[in-house]
């Protein structure tokens, strides 16, 4: 039986902790979006991505130091260098790259082919299983997404920018991959910590002009940021690495369906942004297409 199986009958618990952290990574990961788009207007676009995960890897050392983890083995440090290149590094610069020219509806929905992928790699290399009510169930949500795009009004226009948000997803998939073993024998947040650190070293040659454009960026530029890099970063990367040592690679990625209609409805409570029909009929999809993959289990 392989590691993956083995962790897999481990981890189907959905207690408190495992809800508390879905909830929270996709509040976190919801906001991101208007927070990157808010950011990009003052940042370039991996110049944002090296700030952001400067702010969050500070405390992520600080962490590793007093915490002292065992120092991971050479397997280990390789997957553990995977986060940093692909989920932190690669990721960032593809997303904020490709939301220069994608409308973020269109963005959530190529981004979230990721727990179509992720149950795809997960079934081969991980030994999980997806049955026809899960992948029903995540067909219902993809479909779902392809609403709330289609309901911005700015049309599915892919381009360039869509082809780089693509590749984002496929990071994020691969990455989930990888690191799943990992949590067998290591703690959830300092698997979190170190693709903080990584990730922030493999982003540090944009640093100093960064470092730049934030002496000279307005408030509202610097605010997101922050923001970015303490909760979507520092608190969601944390979370996320929570649920995904306690549940299926691609049980947890599907849960990311909820971001989009949560991110809708963060706007309208928010900045007072009404949802077009097809946008509220795709958040419902969305929302019902996660309860079926998670029923009964």
């Amino acid at each position: 039986m392989s590691i993956g199986t083995v962790h897999l009958s481990e981890s189907k618990r959905f207690d408190g902790v495992t809800t508390t952290a879905v909830i929270v990574t996709i509040l976190a990961w919801a906001s991101a979006f208007p927070a990157i788009r808010a950011g990009l207007q003052a940042f370039g676009p991996i110049e944002l991505g090296a700030l952001r995960f400067a702010i969050a890897a500070i405390p992520a050392a600080l962490f590793l130091c007093i915490v002292r983890p065992a120092w991971p083995t050479l397997a280990d440090f390789l997957r553990l260098a995977v986060g940093g290149v692909l989920f932190v590094g690669l990721y960032t610069a593809l997303l904020n790259m490709g939301e220069m020219t994608v409308s973020a509806g269109a963005a959530s929905f190529i981004i979230n082919t990721n727990p179509i992928i992720t149950a795809g790699l997960a079934m081969l290399v991980l030994g999980e299983r997806f049955n026809v009510l899960a992948w029903a169930g995540t067909g219902l949500s993809f479909a779902g997404i392809g609403l709330i795009a289609l309901g911005e009004g700015g049309g599915m226009r892919l381009d360039t920018g869509a082809l780089l948000i693509l590749g984002a997803a496929l990071c994020t998939s691969v990455t989930t991959v990888v690191q799943k073993p990992l949590f067998a024998r290591h703690r959830p947040l300092t698997v979190s910590a170190w693709n903080m650190v990584l990730g922030a070293l493999v982003l540090a040659p944009w640093l100093p002009t960064g470092t730049s454009q934030f002496l000279e960026a307005p408030s509202s530029g610097i605010q997101a940021v922050i923001y970015l890099g303490l909760v979507p970063s520092l608190i969601a990367y944390g979370t996320w690495a929570v649920a995904l040592s306690r549940l299926p690679a691609s049980r947890a990625s599907n849960f990311m369906y909820c971001v989009p209609p949560v991110a809708t409805l963060l706007g309208f409570v928010w900045l007072g942004e009404v949802p077009t029909l097809l946008g509220a009929i795709g958040g419902a999809m969305a929302l019902v297409g996660v309860a079926v993959v998670n029923w009964q289990r």
